[in-house]
């Protein structure tokens, strides 16, 4: 039998505005415990929550963003149930009528495919529990804190439709998804700080007609690998179970990262159990056509948008997708090399290759740390096409303008990396080196032409890379008479 697993991804993304989505404390968590809060994070009696404008306009840039409609008027709920970094017993947040619905993302690369958006929806970030003794986990915990800092950050939840089809492919749709939201700006989008964390609804069924099976949660991925590995687990662990006549428990699950294993948590609760009712507190929202248009206008150029038009400038679609998953200083120093005058498809090629490498082997985390600029690319790489530099000079010129110690012009002077394209005294030393390889140059004069490239690789040892290679291997072949 061939087994299909269908999947779906619920995305919480926290947005980055100054203050939380129901009151006006700092949204930032890097502060003392406890410090950024107010009755309104704690849920105290009497406390009225107050909706953050700005948040409501980046999740209506976000679902625009990935084509949904808007709904006119969009109402709050309470979704009620019981954590201990949850004081007042229940989460805001929305249930039939989301802020936007119905939209999709286009996936591309390896493993195409449009993925329908069900909705994005507004909701709040609880606290944060950290527990002590035993190995972190709660079951083997001493004691527990409780840190509310968190509690009451503005968070979207962005829902697809069960259209993935594998896990390479839930990962290929949690990246672009990343991708857009970091174009956007709505979100620092850290997924190792969880401002991004995905949960997967994973079923398996007995072929493309067959009815869907029973699906299971896993919740709190906050890494590309992590959600990629658990959903790849879960197809296998059901496909083996029903393969062998068990039944899947519709449940929650976790991930350990390190067994490799998904492991089950409580039985999943259906909407019922939430009992959603309006919250009293927040009248419905009127998001009319006008502010709509306002946000739209807003949007910046979507990273599918970007791919195009860079392979329209001539750049391969490999490469493309390359520079707009990098991170975002790299496309913009791309972009600012081609605006001084950089050819599209060398000024990639350096901006992936070259200028990536040398920030690692320097230690810098991103192009923004550095003393490069797109004029200074453009500038060596103008040396490079005008024949001052060579290619393995170049290589130590950029090591040089990464470093700080100025222009491409002046690290070449300084580093003393000028080319050598002085006729005479390149004859001077390929005649040194046909004087010190006779049995070499006695086979290149019978015709072994190979050994063009011996000679002109000596030349560039000799000369420290500075001799200029084209002009070395015409005087070696004129040398041998060919």
């Amino acid at each position: 039998m061939t087994w299909e697993a269908v999947i779906g991804l619920e995305t919480h993304v926290e947005l980055s505005t100054a203050s939380k989505m129901f009151c006006g404390c700092p949204a930032r968590f890097d502060a003392e415990p406890n410090t950024n809060i107010c009755p309104v994070c704690l849920g105290l009696p009497g406390a009225l929550p107050v909706p953050n404008r700005e948040a409501i306009n980046r999740i209506m840039q976000i679902g625009l963003a990935l084509n949904c409609s808007v709904t006119r008027r969009p109402v709050f709920h309470r979704k009620n149930y019981f954590y201990a970094d949850l004081p007042k017993n229940y989460q805001i947040s929305q249930f039939d009528l989301p802020v936007c619905v119905d939209g999709y993302l286009e996936v591309g690369g390896d493993h195409p495919g449009r993925i329908r958006i069900e909705r994005v929806h507004q909701e709040e970030d609880t606290g944060k529990s950290t527990h002590r003794g035993g190995d972190g986990r709660i079951s083997a915990a001493e004691y527990s804190l409780l840190d509310f800092n968190r509690s009451g950050v503005p968070l979207v939840e962005i829902v697809t439709r069960p259209d993935i089809r594998s896990a390479a492919q839930a990962r290929a749709y949690a990246q672009e998804l990343r991708l857009l939201v970091e174009a956007l700006g709505v979100s620092d989008a850290r997924l190792e700080e969880g401002s991004i964390r995905f949960d997967a609804n994973v079923s398996v069924r007995a072929g493309p007609r067959a009815p869907l099976g029973t699906k299971v949660e896993i919740k709190n991925m906050n890494s590309f690998r992590s959600l990629e590995r658990a959903v790849s687990y879960e197809i296998e662990r059901q496909t083996a179970r029903l393969s062998s006549g068990q039944r899947i428990v519709m449940e929650t699950r976790h991930w350990d990262e390190e067994a490799g294993v998904t492991r089950g948590g409580r039985i999943k609760e259906g909407s019922s159990d939430y009992r959603y009712f309006p919250d009293p507190d927040l009248v419905p929202m009127e998001l009319d056509r006008d502010w709509e248009d306002g946000m739209a206008a807003l949007l910046p150029e979507l990273p599918s948008v970007r791919r195009v038009r860079y392979e329209e400038m001539g750049i391969d679609a490999a490469q493309a997708a390359n520079l707009v998953g990098a991170e975002a200083g790299l496309a913009q120093l791309f972009e600012d090399a081609v605006e001084a005058g950089a050819g599209a498809p060398q000024a990639a090629n350096w901006a992936t290759g070259e200028v990536v490498a040398s920030l690692r082997k320097a230690g810098i985390p991103s192009v923004g740390g550095s003393s490069l600029t797109g004029s200074s690319l453009a500038e060596l790489l103008g040396m490079i096409r005008q024949g001052t530099l060579s290619g393995s000079a170049a290589r130590e010129v950029l090591a040089g303008v990464i470093a700080g110690e100025g222009s491409p012009a002046e690290v070449a002077a300084g580093r003393d990396l000028l080319q050598i394209s002085d006729t005479g005294l390149l004859e001077s030393v390929v005649d040194e080196l046909i004087a010190a390889n006779p049995d070499e140059f006695a086979r290149l004069k019978d015709g072994e032409r190979k050994l063009v490239g011996f000679f002109v690789g000596q030349v560039m040892r000799n000369t420290r890379g500075k001799a200029d290679p084209k002009l070395a291997g015409t005087l070696i072949t004129e040398r041998a008479g060919l």
